[in-house]
């Protein structure tokens, strides 16, 4: 699989898990128009865009660049690339009918056609080696600062989501994925005094 050194940027759930099953890397939903009104699932693009670079891949319909254009606009073009996918007529398999211009969403494309997007796109491909060789932070060094696994893990957790101005709804993993790009693991060690 293919790593993606820019944070990828797409609609919904459905999206995210197939574009996870064609590249790694990060992979960040903006819940269709609901990232409009959440400011800091936007300053946290920002923040991504800055450090690592975004590439926005989004439907291809009227709604998909709706998002795109709106989206590219309160980023401030910081280091933003984007991904198109082709014009194919469709339905996804989980609706019971095709969305309202007829053509399949970023769910419904094989994964060729989004590595095919990406490069387009200008994605940096990272090789496997060097991810292997960049020392990361880890789940058990979230659970040696106790934001996991402990009985004040959630508070803690919280406390470290509002420090560092992020959505309280980041999972553990979503936050996992964000100190990797924003701190480098000796960094995030300091920070938790550990």
């Amino acid at each position: 699989m293919k790593h993606v050194r820019e944070v990828i940027v797409v609609e919904g759930r459905y999206d995210k898990n197939t574009v996870a099953q064609v590249v790694s890397g990060t992979i960040i939903e903006t819940s269709g128009f609901g990232v409009f009104s959440d400011k800091k699932k936007l300053e946290l693009l920002r923040t991504l865009a800055r450090k690592r670079g975004i590439v926005i891949l989004t439907d291809g319909d009227k709604a998909g660049f709706f998002i795109r254009g709106r989206l590219h606009g309160m980023l401030n073009d910081t280091n933003i690339k984007h991904a198109y996918i082709p014009d194919i007529k469709g339905r996804e398999r989980r609706k019971p009918a095709a969305s309202k211009e007829g053509k399949l969403g970023v769910e419904g494309m094989k994964p060729e056609i989004i590595i095919r997007a990406l490069e387009l796109a200008g994605a940096t491909f990272e090789d496997e080696s060097v991810q292997a060789s960049t020392v990361r932070i880890t789940k058990a060094d979230m659970f040696s600062a106790g934001l996991t696994g402990g009985a004040n893990s959630l508070q803690k957790r919280c406390e470290l989501l509002k420090r560092l101005d992020l959505p309280n709804r980041l999972s553990t993993n979503g936050l996992l994925d964000i100190l990797n790009i924003l701190f480098t693991r000796d960094e995030f060690l300091r920070m938790c005094n550990l």
